[in-house]
């Protein structure tokens, strides 16, 4: 699906913001770029809650679309709607699917070498203000008991036993942290502290050529079977298949 000259509003977290600059930088469509904390994925209700009420307060009849660069993220995206304008958002486990550029890739990773510990160029450099050190999508919460909770009163107990299980299993095996790299380049100084990381760890560190064409089409408005566009009255919600996340209608 391709449109003509619109307008979007952009929420995106910070581990995606030079992509996410520079394709609004030279995008066809007028853009308004707003960036969220890294690290909220760890407390996936609190994001949860953020995303919706920046959703809430965007003003209605301004924007043609409201585009949430953000994947499945420990279900944070899950139950988001918008009453006003229609949200699009990629069809992604997390943020590792759009710096390696599809599905199919970021399965193969998780396939491959499950026990992969992630590192970027923005997350690197922007985690460093929280004074945290912090890997993309698969990194173990910082207060796994705080994400527990949250699970609990959102979920369910039952669930939120599962998703801590699911969150924490494959972690405790890591064996290989890759720097993800693409055509905006790698500072030195990020290269340099990616393997001082895995050193420290006793990680093996690979460098792997990403793709960033999940975030030029979402930006672009070239919303094809790889996102989600969720029309007014209807809301966001997670599937077990393929597709992750499909659009449901809610009732006021």
């Amino acid at each position: 699906m391709t449109l003509s000259l619109q307008k979007f509003k952009v929420f995106s977290c910070e581990a995606m913001a030079r992509p996410v600059y520079y394709y609004s930088a030279i995008s066809p469509h007028q853009i308004d770029v707003e960036l969220i904390r890294i690290g909220l994925h760890d407390h996936p209700l609190q994001l949860n809650n953020q995303l919706q009420q920046y959703i809430d307060h965007t003003q209605p009849e301004t924007y043609d679309a409201i585009i949430l660069v953000y994947g499945l993220c420990g279900r944070a995206i899950d139950g988001l709607k918008s009453t006003h304008t229609p949200i699009v958002v990629p069809k992604a486990h997390d943020c590792i699917t759009m710096l390696l550029g599809s599905g199919e890739a970021y399965n193969q990773q998780q396939n491959e070498h499950p026990g992969t510990y992630w590192y970027s160029q923005d997350y690197l450099e922007r985690s460093d203000r929280y004074g945290e050190s912090m890997a993309l999508g698969s990194n173990i919460p910082a207060d796994p008991h705080a994400v527990y909770q949250e699970y609990i009163i959102k979920y369910g107990q039952e669930n939120a036993d599962y998703l801590m299980q699911t969150l924490t299993s494959w972690q405790t095996h890591y064996t290989r942290a890759v720097l993800v790299q693409n055509e905006l380049g790698v500072q030195k100084q990020i290269a340099d502290k990616a393997e001082q990381e895995a050193i420290k760890h006793g990680w093996k560190l690979e460098v792997l050529n990403g793709n960033l064409s999940i975030i030029k089409r979402l930006l672009f408005g070239e919303w094809d079977k790889d996102f989600l566009v969720v029309s007014k009255g209807s809301k966001i919600q997670m599937t077990t298949d393929e597709n992750i996340i499909t659009a449901i209608k809610f009732i006021n």
